[in-house]
């Protein structure tokens, strides 16, 4: 079933560039764009559903995550991703507490951004593993308690199925150090490949 996404971004090149990226993830995808929070809430008011609208925090008329709040409230069905230039993990996981399904920051690599786009797409959440807080998420616990920061970035990746030379360019390593932690990973959580563990940590909620 095609869905109806919407792009709210006062930048023209950024509306452009994930137009393209969703229509790659999903051909059969109805694009709707809106410049401002005002025009956001038209298209919202207008459609007979949107599915998915990814928002930048920082235009006007949105208020950062007030027009978050605003838009939850008045369109509880149309589920809500916001992206930044500015990110910090403050505003993500505030973002996350109003009901947003991800919070992508625009200094993403390409590779990086097409697949938090496709993980949204999907209906999965995505928030980036830096950004999380403990107050937020339940404390490691298990397996999982065992892994080094760096091998949790890793995990992170696999859950948005990264290569390995993908994850090593994200991570500014090199790829056999990547080799390295991945099977660390799969060591630690006792499972046979990147797949499992992708799905022990969505099980989990770790991501």
């Amino acid at each position: 079933m095609s869905k109806n996404i919407l792009i709210v971004d006062d930048s023209m090149v950024s509306r452009m560039m994930l137009k393209e990226i969703i229509k790659n993830c999903q051909p059969l995808a109805t694009v709707i764009e809106a410049s401002s929070g005002n025009n956001a809430l038209e298209q919202l008011t207008e459609k007979s559903q949107v599915d998915i609208a990814i928002v930048d925090y920082n235009m006007p008329g949105m208020d950062g995550l007030h027009g978050l709040k605003l838009a939850r409230k008045a369109f509880p069905a149309t589920r809500v991703a916001l992206m930044s230039g500015v990110a910090n993990r403050e505003v993500a996981n505030k973002a996350m507490d109003q009901g947003a399904i991800g919070f992508i920051p625009k200094s993403l690599t390409a590779v990086s951004l097409v697949n938090a786009i496709k993980f949204v797409l999907s209906g999965e959440r995505y928030f980036p593993f830096d950004f999380e807080i403990s107050g937020n998420k339940a404390p490691l616990t298990g397996a999982f308690a065992s892994l080094s920061e760096r091998e949790l970035e890793t995990l992170e990746q696999l859950c948005i199925g990264l290569s390995n030379k993908e994850i090593a360019r994200n991570l500014g390593v090199q790829e056999v150090t990547v080799k390295l932690h991945v099977k660390n990973v799969l060591a630690k959580l006792d499972v046979s490949n990147r797949t499992q563990a992708a799905l022990l940590a969505k099980e989990k909620h770790l991501f």
